[in-house]
C-alpha cells in the first residue's frame, strides 16, 4: 500500500524549472487541531440535544459552517503560487548546498507558507500580492558529482489551522559537488609525449638561434641580419625558438589510496596551485587536461575531479 501510495503521489507531483500550483497537485486534509475542534462540536451538540438548548445548536452550526468555509480559503492560499528554481554555484563535499528558490504571486497574497525539503527544516514566510520572495534552502552535500535534491515540500495551515494544505514539487535544479579537499603530499609528474625531463624547442622565442629566413613585411627590424645585407645580400631575419621544459602534471596514478582519497588530494593541490601563476596539467585515467592556470583552469580541473566515474 505504501508503494502504491508513493507511486500515486509521484504521479501528481509536478516537475520542472518553474511550477505553478493548481488543484491537480494540491492536497487538503484536516489537521490534528481540526479533529479536536470537531470533537468539541460533537460534545456541544450532545449537550444541546440533552438540554434542548437552541443556542447550543446555533453555536454548533455556526462553527461547523466556519470549518467548511476555511477549507476554501486554505486551498486558495496555496493555489496559484509559482515556484521557480535558480542557478546554484558549486560546493565542496561535506558542506551544505544552498538551493536558491523564488516564490512568485501573480494576483493575491499567500500567507503563512512553509517550505523546505523536510518537516524539520521548513521556513515560514509570506508572499506579497503580485510580488516575489527569494530564499535559500540548505541541503547536505555528502558525495561529489551532480546533486539533485529531494522533492520540495510546500504547506500551509492558514487561516485557522483547521486544514493542512500541502504539495510536493520536483524542481529541475542540480548543483555540482567537488571532492572534499584533503591536504597531503602530491608529487608532480613531468612526463610528456616525448620524454621525461627533456627540454624541447616550442614556438617562436628568443632563447635558441635556429637560422635565417627571408624578410617579410611585419618582421621586427631588430632581427634583420644587417651584416649579410651590408655585404650586398638579401634582407634576412634571424629566427629563434624558446626552450620549453616538460610541464608539471598532477597525476592520479602517482598517488596512493582509494579513488576518493586520490581525488581529494588532487582537489587540494588544484586549489593550492591555481593561486600561483605556474601552469600545471591534470592527468586522470579517463582524460588529460592541458597545462594552464587561473580561475578558468581551476574550474575545469575541479569539474573533472567531481565527475570522474560519475554520469555527466
Amino acid at each position: 500500500m505504501k508503494a502504491r501510495l508513493r507511486h500515486w503521489l509521484n504521479g501528481r507531483s509536478p516537475q520542472g524549472a518553474q511550477i505553478t500550483l493548481s488543484q491537480r497537485c494540491i492536497f487538503v486534509l484536516p489537521s490534528r487541531f481540526a479533529l479536536a475542534f470537531l470533537l468539541t462540536l460533537l460534545l456541544i451538540l450532545l449537550v444541546g440535544i440533552n438540554y434542548q438548548h437552541s443556542l447550543a445548536y446555533g453555536l454548533v452550526f455556526l462553527l461547523l459552517s466556519l470549518f467548511f468555509i476555511t477549507l476554501l480559503h486554505s486551498f486558495r492560499n496555496l493555489s496559484g503560487l509559482t515556484i521557480s528554481a535558480e542557478a546554484n554555484p558549486p560546493v565542496f563535499a561535506g558542506g551544505l548546498v544552498s538551493f536558491r528558490v523564488r516564490l512568485l504571486s501573480h494576483k493575491r497574497a499567500h500567507q503563512a507558507i512553509r517550505i523546505g525539503f523536510d518537516k524539520n527544516t521548513l521556513q515560514l514566510l509570506d508572499v506579497p500580492a503580485a510580488g516575489s520572495i527569494r530564499l535559500e534552502l540548505e541541503y547536505p552535500a555528502d558525495q561529489r558529482g551532480w546533486l539533485k535534491p529531494e522533492p520540495l515540500l510546500i504547506e500551509s495551515l492558514f487561516p485557522l489551522g483547521l486544514w493542512r494544505v500541502w504539495s510536493h514539487v520536483r524542481l529541475e535544479q542540480r548543483v555540482l559537488v567537488y571532492p572534499r579537499p584533503l591536504a597531503g603530499d602530491c608529487p608532480l609528474s613531468t612526463g610528456s609525449a616525448d620524454s621525461e625531463g627533456e627540454q624541447q624547442a616550442a614556438g617562436i622565442g628568443v632563447d635558441d638561434f635556429q637560422g635565417l629566413r627571408d624578410w617579410q613585411p611585419g618582421h621586427s627590424l631588430a632581427r634583420i641580419h644587417w651584416k649579410a645585407f651590408s655585404r650586398g645580400g638579401e634582407l634576412l631575419v634571424k629566427e629563434f625558438s624558446a626552450l620549453q621544459g616538460a610541464q608539471p602534471w598532477l597525476d592520479f596514478s602517482a598517488l596512493q589510496g582509494d579513488h576518493e582519497t586520490r581525488l581529494s588530494l588532487l582537489c587540494h593541490q588544484v586549489l593550492k596551485r591555481c593561486d600561483s601563476t605556474e601552469p600545471f596539467g591534470l592527468r586522470l585515467p579517463d582524460q588529460d587536461i592541458p597545462a594552464g592556470h587561473g580561475d578558468s583552469h581551476r574550474a575545469i580541473c575541479l569539474q573533472a575531479l567531481a565527475l570522474y566515474g560519475r554520469a555527466p
